[in-house]
């Protein structure tokens, strides 16, 4: 089992559950909204009358075997919209209850 984080655009939430619901991802934890800068580019997602736009984010717990699918399927829709914003991070889980 993989946790996949996913910090986005809140523009992209439909889209991030059509796609965890395509690859049969069923659980997964939403954030709401979220504050945050990206490392590498676009606009910060503050909330604020300079920087409005706000984040969100998921994460979602999944077998190894779609981990791959599930990130290019991220991946594509970041590339689609560069300029809101899309990261996933991976990593894995040791233990459940």
């Amino acid at each position: 089992m993989q946790a996949i984080f996913i910090a986005f655009d809140q523009a992209h939430h439909e889209a991030i559950l059509d796609i965890l619901e395509k690859s049969s991802c069923r659980g997964f934890t939403s954030f709401g909204e979220t504050q945050g800068k990206g490392s590498k580019t676009g606009d910060p997602h503050f909330g604020s009358h300079a920087w409005p736009s706000l984040g969100s984010a998921i994460l979602t717990i999944v077998e190894d075997s779609k981990v791959e699918t599930l990130l290019q399927k991220l991946k594509a829709l970041d590339e689609s919209k560069p300029r809101l914003g899309l990261r996933a991070f991976v990593w894995p889980i040791t233990q459940t209850i």
